[in-house]
This record gives C-alpha cells, structure tokens and sequence, in this order.
C-alpha cells in the first residue's frame, strides 16, 4: 500500500489508472494541473508520483523541475506519450526517477511501482516481517505464530505503514495523511479508534507490546 499522486489530465485515463492502483491497495490522489500538484505535494505526504508531461498549465519536467529544486524527494515515475531518447533524458534530468511511454501495459506500471517502492531500505518485497508477525501485502494476509489475523481494510493499511518502517515513530497526524484520503473526514480520534482495534487484534500488551506510544512522538511497533 502507497500514497499516490497521480498527475493527469486526461480524466478517462486518470479514472482508469486510479482504478488500477487502487485494486492493488494503493491510496490515490488526482491532480489534472501542475500548479495543484504542487500544491498538494506541498500539504500532502505521498510515497510516489505518477506525473504526465503535457498538462494544461505547466509541463510535467517544469513541476519536476520545480518540485526538486524546493528540496522534495518522493520518487517521480513520468508517464507520457513523448518517447523519443531526448525525451527521456530531458524527463529524468528534470529529476524524475523512472519514465514510462504511452501506450504501457498496466503489468508493467505496476511493476515500476512496486520497483520504486522498494527503495526504502526497510522495504524488502511485499511480505514483510515484524518478530512473529507476518504481513503479505499482495494477498491481503497477516499472520501471527502463523495463524490468520482478520483485519479491517484500514487495520492493515495501519500495520504495514508501521511494518515498512519498524522502530519508526508515526505521529497521529502523519498516519492521518498517509493512511486515509486527502478528502476523507476522518480525524485523530480515527487513527486512534482504529489504532486500538489492531492491537486488541494483535493481542498487545503492555509486558509484550508490538505497537506502542510516546507522547510527543506518536505510534511505532518496535521489531527486536
């Protein structure tokens, strides 16, 4: 599961691609402007963005551009009908990360989705790993002493942003952003309601404590 802000103008395929990203758990945001996608690379907290070149504003190397020069480091797939090798040259020394040509087969845009998501180094694939727990984010399946956990869709958005970045400290307003919508109506008090759930779920305690709090810090689930 990442946050994405997907760049597009077209909105048949900006609806089309949200679909695909979004059947494999991803959070999606649309922005059919440059100048709003920077806007909202500078409210938001996104783990990729998917930008197009030809917006009606701005092109997609100027928000590049742009966006690298202020300092922002989120990894920048283009995806653009321009395919010539000047093109791409000029896409990746704008400082994008990968670039991808229209038309794609949507196996491969997954493909270099995932491959960007890698990088992190706590993130070795899609299973990840946590002292007894197991989490499998291309089959949904978290496992603890190898029995089945059930979890709410947000349950397990919440576990792995913790499990991706084990000993990492997530405050309430951080998860906020990067687990729900941008628009959603959510609230703390929600991280918090369902925070409290997942460990039920997860059996914590506070002698063996997978997830736990500091003030002033907020959430992380400590790997030994």
């Amino acid at each position: 599961m990442a946050k994405i802000l997907l760049v597009e103008d077209d909105k048949n395929l900006a609806y089309l691609l949200k679909m695909q990203l979004e059947q494999n758990r991803h959070l999606v945001d649309v922005a059919g402007r440059g100048l709003d996608a920077l806007a909202q690379l500078r409210s938001n907290n996104y783990e990729i963005v998917i930008l197009d070149w030809m917006l009606p504003d701005a092109s997609g190397i100027d928000v590049c551009r742009e966006y690298r020069s202020a300092g922002g480091r989120i990894p920048i797939l283009m995806l653009t009908a321009k395919g010539t090798v000047e093109d791409k040259a000029s896409g990746l020394n704008a400082g994008a990360d990968d670039y991808m040509v229209k038309p794609f087969h949507p196996t491969e845009l997954d493909a270099r989705v995932n491959a960007l998501l890698r990088r992190p180094p706590s993130y070795t694939g899609r299973k990840l790993r946590v002292r007894d727990i197991e989490l499998d984010s291309s089959a949904g399946l978290v496992l603890k002493d190898g029995k089945e956990i059930e979890l709410t869709a947000k349950e397990f958005s919440l576990l792995e942003l913790l499990m991706r970045y084990p000993n990492q400290s997530f405050s309430l307003e951080a998860i906020l952003d990067r687990v729900w919508d941008s628009d959603s109506s959510a609230s703390i008090d929600s991280v918090r309601t369902h925070m409290k759930t997942l460990r039920k779920k997860l059996g914590d305690s506070e002698e063996n404590g997978y997830i736990r709090t500091k003030r002033g810090q907020g959430y992380r689930i400590v790997d030994n």
